[in-house]
C-alpha cells in the first residue's frame, strides 16, 4: 500500500527548511536543486546512494542514506513521492508533528509560481521531449528553468534554473498530479492504457487527460496519431489545439523516418508548406516523432519552423534512454526505461538499428509493478518475442506494491509461443550467464526497465569478458 495524500489543500507560500523523502529520483532531486536555488535549506535521505544523491551532496545538499525519524526534526516542510510507503518513519513523524506534507508535484507547482509554464505529459516520449524543449529553447536564446523525469545527457541535470520567463517541466499522469499545474502550454506526446490502479477505469483515465488539457491557457499541442489523443479532441477546451503526427490531417507533419547507426532522419512540414529536415543524434522513428512534437510547440511560440528544427538537432539524449554503458567483446550493451509494451517495442525497434549486419538484439526485462505484469503478461510477451532475438526476463520489481501471488517474470514466458527464445532467471547472476552464453560480436543487449534493472550492468559486462569465445 503507498501513501495517499490530501494534494486539494493551500500550499504555503513559505516552506522554510525543506527536506525530500526518496531524494534521489530524478524528478525528486531535480525539484530539491531548484529549492535550493531559490535559496532555501535542502536536505534529502534516500534508500540508497546513486548519481542524484552524489551529485546533489556535492552540491552541498545534506544527504541522508537510509531513512530515520531523527532526519525531519528540525524542518519546516516535508515532501514525499506516491511511491512512499505510509509507515515511512520520516512521513509518520512529519504528520506526528504537524509540519507541512507536500506531494512532489505540490512542490513542483509552488517553483513554478508566476511563470509561463510548458507541461509536457502522456503515456511515452515525455521525459526524452522535455528534455529535447529544453536544450532546443536554450539553442534558440531562451533561458527556461525547468525539471525532467531524467537526466538531459549534455546538461548532466534533471532540473535547472534560468533567467526566461519559461518554466518546462515533465508533468506526471500516473496518479493525477500533473492536474495540480497551471500551463500555458500542454504537449501530450500519446494516450496508452496504464496506471489503471489509480484511475480505476480508462474512462476516468481519459477524462484526466481532457480537463489537463482543457487547463491549458493558451494551447495544446497533441498527438494526430494515437487513438485515446484523436478521440479526446472534441473534448478538449482550449484557445488553440495543433496537432502532430504522421496523418494526413495533422497541423505539423512527419515525414518518412530512417534510423541507422545511431542517428535519425526525418522531416517537418507544417500544413502545406514544405519540408524541413531533421537529423537527430538519438535512435527510433518514435524520436522522430518526439521531436516534431517539440517543434510543434515551438513554432506555437512564435519560432520559425528552420529554426525550431535545428534546434531540436541539438538534443543529444537523455540518461536510460538506450543509453550505451559499453562494449566487450564486440557486444554493446544498452539501457532504456521502458516498462511498459509500447515502449518496450520502440526501444527494441531503435535497437535493432544498432546491431551489425547480421547481428541480434537480445532483451533483458524486468517486469515493473505486479500489477501490470499481472494485466499486460501478454502483450510483453507479445513484443518481445516479436522485436527480441532472445529474452532473458528477470522477477517483478513491485516498486511501491505488495506481491500478488503468483505474479512473477515467468508470467511473460507462460505468454510465449516459442519459449526456446526466452529464460526467466530470477538470480542476476544467473542472468548475466544466460545473456553472455548467447550473446555474440555484433549483438546488442538492452535491459529493460523502470527499476533499478541497470544494476545489472556490471554483472552483464563481467559475464561477457569471461564468457567463452
Amino acid at each position: 500500500m503507498v501513501v495517499q495524500l490530501d494534494t486539494t489543500g493551500e500550499i504555503p507560500d513559505e516552506l522554510g527548511r525543506v527536506h525530500f523523502v526518496g531524494i534521489g529520483g530524478s524528478g525528486m532531486s531535480g525539484i530539491a536543486r531548484l529549492m535550493q536555488r531559490r535559496g532555501l535549506v535542502v536536505s534529502g535521505s534516500d534508500r540508497e546512494r546513486n548519481y542524484s544523491t552524489d551529485a546533489l551532496a556535492s552540491e552541498g545538499i545534506q544527504i541522508f542514506i537510509g531513512h530515520d525519524a531523527a532526519h525531519v526534526e528540525n524542518v519546516d516542510t516535508v515532501v514525499v513521492t506516491s511511491a512512499l510507503w505510509p509507515d515511512n518513519p520520516e512521513l509518520v513523524r512529519a504528520k506526528e508533528r504537524g509540519i507541512t506534507v507536500l506531494h512532489r508535484s505540490q512542490a513542483l507547482a509552488w517553483l513554478t509560481r508566476g511563470k509561463r509554464l510548458i507541461a509536457v505529459a502522456g503515456a511515452h516520449g515525455k521525459t526524452t521531449s522535455t528534455g529535447m524543449l529544453v536544450v532546443a529553447l536554450q539553442h534558440l536564446g531562451a533561458d527556461p528553468s525547468w525539471v525532467n523525469g531524467g537526466i538531459v545527457s549534455q546538461l548532466g541535470a534533471s532540473s535547472g534554473v534560468g533567467d526566461g520567463e519559461l518554466f518546462v517541466i515533465e508533468a506526471d499522469e500516473s496518479d493525477g498530479s500533473f492536474l495540480l499545474y497551471d500551463p500555458a502550454v500542454a504537449l501530450v506526446t500519446n494516450i496508452d492504457t496504464d496506471h489503471l490502479d489509480h484511475y480505476g477505469s480508462i474512462d476516468a483515465f481519459e477524462a484526466a487527460f481532457v480537463q489537463f488539457t482543457s487547463g491549458a491557457r493558451e494551447a495544446v499541442v497533441i498527438s494526430s496519431d494515437n487513438e485515446l489523443c484523436t478521440a479526446i479532441l472534441p473534448r478538449i477546451a482550449a484557445p488553440e489545439i495543433v496537432t502532430f503526427g504522421f496523418a494526413d490531417n495533422a497541423d505539423i507533419h512527419v515525414g518518412p523516418v530512417t534510423s541507422a547507426g545511431g542517428r535519425t532522419d526525418t522531416s517537418v512540414a507544417v500544413g502545406a508548406g514544405n519540408p524541413e529536415p531533421i537529423s537527430l543524434s538519438v535512435a527510433g522513428a518514435h524520436n522522430a516523432v518526439n521531436a516534431v512534437g517539440v517543434i510543434g510547440v515551438l513554432v506555437t511560440l512564435g519560432y520559425a519552423l528552420a529554426d525550431a528544427a535545428r534546434a531540436v538537432e541539438a538534443f543529444a539524449g537523455t540518461k536510460r534512454r538506450l543509453d550505451l554503458h559499453g562494449e566487450v567483446r564486440g557486444v554493446r550493451v544498452f539501457d532504456d526505461y521502458a516498462h511498459h509494451p509500447t515502449e518496450v517495442a520502440a526501444a527494441l525497434a531503435a535497437a535493432r538499428t544498432l546491431t551489425a549486419p547480421g547481428g541480434h538484439v537480445i532483451a533483458v526485462q524486468q517486469p515493473h509493478l505486479y500489477s501490470r505484469t499481472q494485466a499486460m503478461a501478454g502483450q510483453f510477451a507479445q513484443v518481445l518475442e516479436h522485436d527480441a532475438d532472445y529474452t532473458v526476463v528477470l522477477d517483478v520489481c513491485g516498486a511501491r506494491e505488495d506481491p500478488i501471488a503468483g505474479v512473477t517474470g515467468q508470467l511473460l514466458l507462460d505468454n510465449y509461443d516459442d519459449v526456446s527464445r526466452a529464460a526467466y532467471r530470477p538470480d542476476w547472476a544467473a542472468a548475466a550467464d544466460e545473456v553472455a552464453r548467447v550473446a555474440h560480436d555484433g549483438d546488442v543487449v538492452v535491459t529493460l526497465g523502470c527499476g533499478d534493472v541497470y544494476r545489472i550492468i556490471p554483472q552483464l559486462m563481467a559475464a561477457l569478458e569471461t564468457a567463452p569465445a
